[in-house]
């Protein structure tokens, strides 16, 4: 195989390098982001305690962050991650194909659990800092979903930047966070647009940044919802149980479970 050749191919090793350094530019907008991402494995983990193979499903993975950390605390589970960017689902699969199963599809759309072709229930479903996008009605929807999907005792987990109903606290927590990330460092690391300037330069993403584009722009935005909110629409979805389990100025760890 040419050099040349090579330099357009998405290897392991290259995605790999690729997701390093979306690990370190995340870290400058979730705080304490691997201590989040612990807390949602210690939930799922005691959640799935006995059960044989857990099925776990990540909302938005993105390139397998959360999911690839869950493939590695519970080796015996089967671990799906969602999301419908097509240059993130291609350096997951390319970097974590061996321990995760990715699946192209648009959270909330109709029929995209289905297409998830599962099985069986889920025991556990989880998502950090990706189901923000939703719209109310479209988040509460897919609250619902999720909680039919789940077998009785199994768990939903949001790790999220969830608002404070108090503004004052809400802007309190905010420093919080700010504070945190001085503190770490996190600002100096690449940010989001020099990451995906630097991806769009590479030839070995240039396949999955052309169905990126042909697909057009994907959701964005925030639906700016409370955790309280959250909390309520979990319970309108059918939810028994749902709070906090964990917080650290903004960033929150939500979890609701199945009776």
């Amino acid at each position: 195989m040419t050099q040349g050749l090579m330099s357009r191919r998405l290897t392991a090793e290259r995605a790999g390098e690729w997701i390093r350094r979306w690990e370190l530019q995340q870290q400058r907008y979730a705080c304490d982001r691997e201590a989040r991402f612990t807390v949602i494995a210690d939930v799922v983990e005691a959640a799935t305690a006995g059960v044989p193979r857990p099925l776990v499903a990540d909302l938005g993975c993105g390139p397998g962050s959360l999911a690839a950390r869950l493939a590695g605390r519970l080796p015996h589970a089967e671990v799906v991650g969602v999301d419908a960017d097509p240059l993130l689902l291609a350096l997951g699969r390319a970097h974590h194909g061996a321990s995760v199963r990715f699946a192209d599809v648009t959270i909330g759309a109709p029929g995209w659990l289905a297409s998830l072709r599962l099985g069986r229930p889920l025991d556990a479903v989880v998502s950090a800092t990706a189901l923000h996008y939703l719209p109310e009605p479209a988040l509460l929807s897919v609250y619902g979903q999720v909680r039919r999907s789940l077998r009785p005792g199994g768990v939903l987990v949001n790790g999220d930047h969830l608002f404070q109903e108090d503004p004052a606290v809400a802007a309190l927590a905010d420093v919080v966070g700010r504070r945190h990330a001085e503190r770490h460092g996190a600002d100096a690391h690449e940010d989001w647009r020099g990451w995906w300037a630097a991806a769009r330069s590479a030839p070995e993403l240039a396949a999955p940044l052309a169905e990126r584009a042909r697909r057009g722009p994907g959701a964005g935005g925030d639906n700016g919802l409370t955790l309280q909110r959250h909390v309520e629409l979990l319970h309108e979805a059918g939810f028994g149980a749902a709070g906090p389990v964990w917080q650290y100025g903004p960033s929150c760890v939500l979890v609701a479970a199945h009776a």
